[in-house]
């Protein structure tokens, strides 16, 4: 039986790609940063590496993301990706994101370059914007305004569900069909702001807008969010790239490795309208 550590278990994606791979038949460790409250579940503290060795123990695969707040994620992932071969892991699939690879300087990048070099079996994810942000992150403007405050000006983003990049990543931990490759999976629509906010209204009944923000107004917000200063000026650059029309490719990823199309953002809006209404 496959053993397959999976970093991030109690966030968006990690959380249904464990569940995936248990219906699967698979032994999932879930590693999350906090104690454990549940058999099957070990503490791994990403930033100082505590509790990595002992996860890492027995298992055969790997599903590696860096945690959020940090902006240098290769100083996190490549470590762990050494330890992970050096416990005997045969397989190891990082968690990146679209764009990453533009340039090898990108801490991103680094740590995809590591990986593929690592003379490991390796996959590369790399997602375009979560549609589930719209829930999360951007939530507080639409909850206390009813509006999305974001600097992208009226660019599209080819949203993708993070149900949608677990039923992704499932499909590379349970076959070697796509091994050694990386992979741009996004939507399958792409969208400005002011209609991802037409469809949000729709479905939470209620009448959300999108108000294009400058960008020192979106980096007071962050710093004023408690983010790291490093972390909000990277979080900066990405949505400088959103704007300038980076994030509007659409990929087939997502339905050539699952066999099924995106989920559409009309039906992520139905499925978490609670959140806006």
């Amino acid at each position: 039986m496959t053993t397959t550590l999976v970093i991030g278990a109690n966030g968006q994606i990690g959380s249904t790609l464990a569940s995936l791979l248990a219906a699967q038949g698979q032994t999932v460790r879930r590693a999350t940063s906090r104690a454990p409250s549940q058999p099957g579940e070990v503490q791994v503290n990403m930033a100082t590496r505590e509790g990595l060795a002992a996860a890492l123990a027995g298992a055969d695969q790997l599903f590696l993301m860096a945690p959020p707040g940090f902006a240098n994620q290769h100083e996190l992932l490549i470590p762990a990706m050494d330890a992970a071969k050096a416990a005997g892991v045969r397989k190891v699939l990082l968690l990146s994101a679209m764009g990453a690879n533009a340039d090898d300087s990108i801490p991103l990048r680094q740590a995809e370059l590591h990986l593929e070099r690592s003379g490991l079996a390796w996959n590369v994810i790399r997602p375009n914007w979560f549609m589930q942000n719209f829930h999360t992150f951007w939530l507080h403007g639409i909850q206390t305004q009813g509006q999305i405050f974001l600097p992208v000006g009226n660019a599209k983003g080819s949203f993708i569900d993070t149900r949608d990049i677990a039923a992704v990543a499932a499909k590379l931990l349970s076959s070697d069909e796509f091994v050694n490759a990386a992979h741009d999976i996004t939507g399958s629509e792409s969208l400005d702001h002011t209609q991802v906010a037409a469809f949000l209204s729709a479905a939470a009944g209620r009448t959300i807008g999108y108000t294009d923000i400058p960008e020192d107004a979106m980096r007071q917000g962050l710093l004023g969010a408690g983010l790291p200063a490093d972390y909000a000026e990277f979080l900066l650059v990405i949505l400088g790239a959103f704007k300038a029309g980076y994030s509007e490719r659409i990929t087939d990823g997502v339905q050539r490795i699952t066999g099924k199309a995106p989920i559409l953002l009309a039906q992520y809006a139905q499925d978490h309208k609670a959140h806006w209404a």
